[in-house]
């Protein structure tokens, strides 16, 4: 049996949702640890996490798609292997939108949107890094590969005025239990992270709204909100040979949220 360890040199990272927030946190925790990675990004325009990765002396790419096309998904996986690396190893399901309404006036467009990106894509290009990690030999682990898929506390929450939101995150937490249950004999390991309350973007409208902020501090055992750096060491260790006996499973990073 190999020995276990956090080092990735010689791995290549897909990951989509990198360019800012928690997946460019994770992207830049990857090379860290030695990995190439390829962004899978709308444009070509920032740039910031792959020059970052490159300052690290890793290799980073940025392929470009629409993730809310389902023609560009599709076709994703394979222009990767295509033009940009052979094999991937690793692959991180980071991108999402998120929309905040009212269940009784939340939109069709807007939760079409939403499940789209956060788990149609996540599902289609799960599948197709899936079919190529089952091609690849195993390493002397016998694994061949690492799948993760970021969820949120609202896989086990309902969360406000996020149905769309909610109802993706919890499909994602299903998708990985069931490509989990899939792939596992086959070494290929799928799991999750589920963000609490982080300082990003995506959470503007709740910092900005003082009340509802100190109502979520209040209930965070860490007494601060999370920020993209904590994603780092969870990513490594899910995306390394020391998480090869986990799989099915969305681990928590939050603060203590869930346990109170």
């Amino acid at each position: 049996m190999s020995v276990n360890t956090f080092d990735l040199k010689g791995k290549v990272a897909l990951i989509t949702g990198g360019t800012r927030g928690i997946g460019s946190g994770m992207a830049i925790g990857l090379a860290e640890a030695g990995a190439d990675v390829v962004l899978v990004q709308r444009d070509e325009l920032n740039q910031k996490t792959k020059q970052a990765i490159e300052k690290l002396g890793r290799k980073a790419y940025i392929v470009t798609a629409e993730l809310s096309q389902r023609d560009q998904v599709n076709g994703l996986v394979d222009d990767v292997l295509q033009n940009i690396v052979p094999r991937i190893h690793i692959f991180v399901n980071c991108a999402g939108i998120q929309r905040r309404t009212p269940a009784e006036t939340f939109s069709d467009e807007d939760w079409d949107a939403v499940i789209q990106v956060n788990l149609s894509t996540a599902w289609r290009i799960s599948r197709d890094v899936g079919a190529h990690m089952l091609q690849q030999e195993p390493d002397a682990s016998g694994n061949r590969g690492k799948i993760i898929n970021i969820g949120s506390v609202c896989c086990f929450q309902g969360g406000l005025n996020v149905p769309a939101y909610a109802a993706a995150k919890g499909g994602i937490l299903t998708l990985t239990k069931a490509l989990s249950n899939q792939w596992a004999s086959k070494g290929i390991n799928v799991n999750g992270i589920a963000p609490g309350y982080i300082a990003t973007d995506m959470n503007e409208a709740l910092i900005a709204d003082q009340e509802r902020s100190r109502q979520i501090l209040e209930r965070i055992p860490a007494n601060r909100w999370g920020f993209p750096e904590d994603f780092k060491g969870p990513v490594i260790f899910l995306a390394s040979s020391f998480s090869n006996y986990v799989s099915g499973e969305m681990l928590c990073v939050d603060g203590g949220w869930m346990g109170r």
